[in-house]
């Protein structure tokens, strides 16, 4: 789920955070989870995406402690303490709770000392037990988080997903977005949201979702709205998509310069990442719906190394070589003779 968090804010910067509450009660089974200490250590909350191994902190080398991270104690850190002295353990853990760290996960289920579980109910420290090894959480509690905190925003957009490839459909309001994503959905395509898309960056792509989460419903002017996955069935619709390019629907004008050969590569930005985009100028009696299928057919081709553009050009100039070889063997031959 994507509104796992709420949104604060601080200065002009917006941040993420969910309370180790909701942490908890959303993904105990997911990643194992127990709770050590008391309840009452829960109203913390985390706002990193990121994971620590304290190893260094316990050894008393706080310089660059990331506290803001969660931390995880798997068995080196276990066995590390159970050969320190009590006052050690007391000293060094103290020192690491102090900074506040949002929450500790124990892996593999392993026993802490009870200095630590103790000073942990002291210091509103929430601690976690996990039966799952520490490899294990890293992965799946790393990509959980990596999802988490991913940058967001809304766009005014339709996201279809044509021969496998996700193509978000933008352009200004009334110009034709929803009645060629509809009748690419004819067309046996699936729909993944219209009107408004949520995309946000996952592993360095762009993934769109439905910006609201009552079906997939359609606004075709003149006719009404429209249920898509009741009318055409459950396998045309979609709930999420890696959004691989943008075309942006315009009005035709003359004077306007449109791309003919496809040699330029137009690319745009979302988010920190770049995506190619179409700029395809709309007028009447124009199938818009084929030229979208023949761009995610193009796209793929270019993905497997063929370019159209750059074969055409390549035969134009082996077409001029080849006549001006003729040419200058005619005169050559004029002037033998």
């Amino acid at each position: 789920m994507l509104a796992e968090y709420t949104l604060i804010t601080n200065g002009t910067k917006l941040m993420k955070e969910i309370t180790l509450k909701d942490f908890f009660d959303l993904n105990k089974n997911r990643f194992a989870l127990s709770l050590i200490t008391d309840e009452k250590t829960l109203n913390n909350s985390i706002t990193s995406p990121h994971i620590n191994r304290p190893g260094l902190a316990l050894a008393g080398f706080l310089n660059r402690f990331s506290s803001d991270r969660i931390q995880v104690f798997g068995e080196t850190e276990i066995r590390y303490l159970q050969s320190l002295t009590e006052d050690e353990i007391y000293e060094r853990v103290k020192s690491m709770f102090t900074y506040r760290i949002p929450c500790l996960i124990v892996t593999k289920g392993l026993t802490l000392p009870y200095i630590v579980e103790y000073l942990a109910n002291e210091m509103s420290i929430t601690v976690f037990s996990t039966r799952l090894s520490t490899i294990n959480l890293y992965h799946t509690l790393s990509k959980y988080l990596d999802k988490l905190f991913a940058p967001e925003m809304t766009i005014h957009a339709t996201l279809i997903e044509v021969y496998g490839i996700g193509i978000m459909l933008t352009g200004k309001s009334g110009i034709g977005k929803s009645e060629c994503a509809l009748d690419l959905v004819h067309r046996g395509h699936s729909l993944v949201s219209d009107d408004t898309v949520k995309i946000t960056v996952i592993d360095d792509n762009l993934w769109g979702y439905p910006a609201k989460d009552f079906g997939h419903f359609m606004e075709i002017r003149g006719v009404g709205l429209v249920n898509v996955e009741r009318m055409f069935g459950i396998q045309r619709v979609r709930q999420n998509l890696r959004i691989d390019m943008q075309i942006e629907l315009m009005p035709w004008r003359e004077n306007m310069d449109y791309e003919r050969i496809g040699l330029i590569n137009n690319f745009v930005e979302h988010l920190g990442v770049n995506i190619p985009i179409i700029y395809l100028p709309v007028s009447p009696g124009k199938n818009v719906s084929v030229i979208v299928e023949v761009a995610a057919m193009n796209f793929i081709l270019k993905n497997y190394g063929y370019d159209a553009a750059e074969d055409y050009t390549s035969k134009i100039q082996e077409e001029i070589k080849r006549k001006s070889l003729l040419r200058k063997i005619n005169i050559s031959q004029n002037n033998n003779s």
